[in-house]
């Protein structure tokens, strides 16, 4: 048995429609490697037939295809971190399921990897998203990098590829939400991005909506850095002081003019301002002692309905 050099992870969420075109172009790339590989598929809980489909391309490809089903939807970047649990080489590259990342591109991302560095993160040269999509991704982008000094030109691009060691380390990793190419980036000693192709979707929607990008980078703020809360108790010392001063001010104007700023509109919308940030405090705290909370209830973080794979014996 010839030692796995590369393992590709894709996790799959209701990808039916397109996974025919991923298999039809991803494993003439991965042969045109000359390198022992294999493709770990993660079905994330899909409600259509990418799990029958999965199947399938294992009986076709059982030497060097492995499926693992869950039981439920867990989401993207759990779905990774089980195939970084299996994978078996000693390069591991990441890609999504609806080839907007080509498959092709693998290869340059392995040569990057033959130059010494240990994390590659790809960084869509024109992408053919929506035009929001690729403003939040810049406005988003930035915030993050600025609160967590962690640099991805862009987050959004699954295509990367990671060194065995960052692997083991993400796997070890016993957050209960994480961001895959965030964590393997604080773990990595030589990190570089290359540009990547990008490509329309071959079929299917997209699993992210705006909502999804602006929770994400919550998620990203809150993972990674005590800035949000450090900043949060900044700007209360700062209204504290401004209301101070004011009504130092009013005091004054009263005592030697006999009136002061006494509009009730005033006061209200400075009120309604202080229960703003008020509640947006509140929210921000919950959100660091909900991710406690998730961590401290210790249970599994997916459950696997069933492995398809041949035994290592079994390979030839």
């Amino acid at each position: 048995m010839n030692p796995v050099s590369v393992s590709v992870v894709i996790p799959v969420y209701n990808e039916e429609a397109g996974l025919p075109a991923l298999f039809a172009r991803l494993y003439p790339a991965l042969d045109a490697l000359g390198v022992a590989y294999e493709v770990i598929f993660v079905n994330d809980g899909s409600r259509d037939r990418s799990a029958a489909l999965l199947k399938d391309q294992f009986l076709a490809r059982p030497d060097v295809t492995r499926v693992v089903l869950f039981n439920a939807n867990y989401g993207q970047h759990i779905a990774i971190i089980a195939g970084f649990e299996r994978v078996r080489g000693e390069r591991v590259v990441t890609l999504d399921a609806d080839l907007q990342n080509p498959p092709e591109e693998i290869a340059r991302l392995l040569v990057a990897m033959d130059e010494g560095h240990d994390y590659v993160g790809g960084v869509r040269r024109a992408r053919e998203d929506a035009w929001w999509r690729r403003t939040a991704s810049r406005v988003m982008n930035g915030l993050r990098e600025r609160i967590t000094h962690i640099r991805m030109t862009d987050q959004g691009c699954m295509l990367r590829a990671y060194s065995r060691d960052i692997v083991d380390a993400v796997a070890a990793s016993r957050e209960v939400s994480t961001f895959i190419p965030a964590l393997a980036y604080t773990y990595a000693y030589s990190p570089v991005e290359i540009d990547v192709g990008h490509e329309e979707r071959a079929a299917g929607e997209s699993k992210y909506s705006l909502y999804k990008l602006i929770r994400l980078n919550f998620d990203l703020a809150t993972g990674f850095s005590l800035v949000p809360l450090q900043l949060f108790s900044l700007f209360g010392m700062l209204v504290a002081a401004a209301s101070v001063v004011v009504y130092a001010v009013i005091v004054v104007q009263r005592l030697v003019t006999g009136y002061g700023w006494t509009a009730l509109w005033d006061r209200d919308i400075l009120e309604f301002f202080l229960i703003g940030v008020v509640l947006f405090g509140v929210g921000l705290v919950g959100e660091y002692v909900g991710r406690i909370y998730q961590q401290v209830r210790d249970r599994p973080r997916y459950t696997v309905r069933a492995v398809l794979e041949r035994e290592p014996s079994e390979q030839q």
